[in-house]
């Protein structure tokens, strides 16, 4: 039996941003599916509602894979991809995959050989790097930064030696509430000439991209609280 097709279907990453994130293709393929894996299930039935679905959402089978269902088989997730029914994959916000934990599917995909197609869509990291005014031609993206204060003071230090030995772009982020501490870090451990960008609630409202060298930073007040937001180090000399 022909197994189905897993469909990686982006997420808008800011709320009232659901016109900047789907595509026509998108909307058809919403429409010609039944099943979904999700990360939340409050947030994809919105943007599913949101991207104009039109199969009534009681129709809808939706598998959880929150972070209290992780950790377990993933076989119950591959029973309709199994029998040939194709079944799409969501993230909580931006491209599933990317920086979540929604690889683990796509993973287990690739392991049984049914076919992966990724949409179009928002993402936070990429959207950050090509407003950035950094280089496109070589970035590394760490993730979340060690908590521990010293720790993760070092790994600063780190990824601003790696950016100027390679001319690498260094992305990171925070968890929200904890972006201020991060930025203070960032500042205090810097060179001045570095330049730092900084991408907060990329795609949403009250958008906020803007790079300058530390030393100018240090000059500006910014409240990151409780913003997502990604962060960009380039050093070229």
């Amino acid at each position: 039996m022909q197994k189905g097709i897993l469909f990686l279907i982006p997420v808008p990453l800011a709320d009232h941003a659901a016109h900047k994130s789907f595509t026509p293709f998108l909307v058809e393929t919403i429409n010609t599916l039944n099943t979904y894996i999700v990360e939340n299930e409050k947030t994809a039935r919105r943007f599913l509602k949101e991207a104009g679905l039109k199969t009534p959402q009681s129709e809808l089978l939706i598998h959880d894979y929150g972070k209290h269902k992780r950790g377990n088989s993933l076989m119950p997730f591959f029973k309709e991809l199994n029998s040939g029914l194709n079944v799409g994959l969501m993230s909580e916000a931006g491209c599933p995959g990317v920086a979540d934990p929604g690889a683990d599917i796509v993973a287990e995909a690739h392991r049984k050989g049914i076919r992966v197609v990724p949409l179009v869509g928002p993402n936070a990291m990429l959207q950050a790097l090509m407003s950035s005014g950094f280089s496109g031609q070589s970035y590394a993206f760490t993730g979340y930064l060690p908590i521990d204060k010293a720790e993760r003071a070092k790994r600063i230090k780190d990824l601003e030696q790696l950016s100027q030995r390679y001319k690498q772009t260094q992305l990171f982020m925070e968890t929200p509430f904890r972006n201020n501490h991060l930025l203070e870090d960032i500042l205090k451990n810097c060179q001045p000439s570095t330049l730092l960008c900084i991408a907060s609630n990329i795609n949403g409202e009250e958008e906020f991209i803007k790079t300058l060298p530390i030393g100018l930073w240090q000059k500006e007040k910014v409240d990151l609280h409780k913003k997502p937001t990604v962060f960009l180090l380039f050093k070229d000399r």
